[in-house]
């Protein structure tokens, strides 16, 4: 028999295809199930997305892919702002091949500028002070703080979807929402890699591995499908756009109703 408790392996020990893109990807098919909902789409729509980790350089490639301009990427010691869009190779060669810090990507692209975390206004990175369409933080913790959120707020940001896990301070969260901005949490819209690593356990323990487009495919249903039982949550409750709350609720109740009907 095969047990496997451990997710995100190499292929060549079980690993699943998708996996590595999943969180990212998973982000952006969350935000496009939301924006249909609204009959919006972001083809040809301006993006800030933070990060040059897994998450954040799918979820760039997600949105080229699906018509968006990127203009932003970060990592711990800078922020680059390319006004004609982050070219993905070389953000990809930068990151993943060569493991190399963002400030050499103006060798590759001069129209683009980079700045140094020490030279950060009010210690606030510039990419939240770019106009911008949507917003996707996809570093670290905390990394959205309230001045980052006031800046998004100033510059017309309609969406903030979080792809990293709580990117967000509670007071920048409480910002956004006083100004009606769209808020997808992370326990939400960053699944995708969770949902992923379910499918490889299964494949794990079936001998069934699926092809990459497959897993795709499986990714974009399960994250339009958690959006729209959410919003059938918001709706049920009379939340308006509360994603928060929504979730909170929906997860809240399934976990209940296990207990209860187990006798609890």
């Amino acid at each position: 028999s095969f047990d496997s408790i451990i997710t995100s392996k190499p292929l060549e020990l079980g690993g699943s295809l998708g996996r590595e893109s999943a969180t990212g990807y998973g982000l952006i098919y969350f935000t496009q199930t939301l924006l249909e909902d609204k009959q919006q789409t972001l083809k040809g729509k301006t993006c800030v997305v933070s990060g040059s980790g897994n998450v954040a350089i799918h979820a760039i490639e997600k949105l080229q892919q699906l018509g968006a301009k990127t203009i932003t990427c970060s990592d711990s010691k800078g922020t680059i702002v390319d006004p004609d869009g982050i070219d993905i190779e070389v953000l990809k060669d930068l990151k993943l091949t060569r493991r190399a810090s963002l400030e050499f990507y103006t060798l590759d692209r001069p129209t683009a500028t980079y700045t140094r975390v020490e030279n950060y206004e009010d210690g606030v990175s510039p990419l939240w002070s770019q106009p911008c369409f949507a917003a996707f933080p996809c570093a670290t913790q905390n990394e959205l703080t309230k001045l980052g959120a006031k800046h998004l707020v100033s510059n017309s940001v309609e969406i903030v979807a979080e792809g990293a896990n709580m990117p967000s301070t509670p007071e920048a969260i409480k910002i956004l929402e006083n100004n009606n901005i769209c808020f997808a949490p992370a326990k939400a819209a960053n699944a995708g890699g969770v949902a992923v690593s379910v499918m490889e356990m299964s494949q794990n323990a079936s001998l069934n591995y699926l092809h990459e487009e497959e897993v795709d495919n499986k990714l974009q249903a399960i994250m339009s499908g958690i959006y729209k039982n959410i919003k059938e949550a918001c709706e049920e409750y009379d939340l308006g756009d509360d994603l928060i709350a929504g979730a909170n609720i929906l997860g809240f109740k399934r976990v209940a109703n296990a207990m209860l009907m187990q006798g609890v």
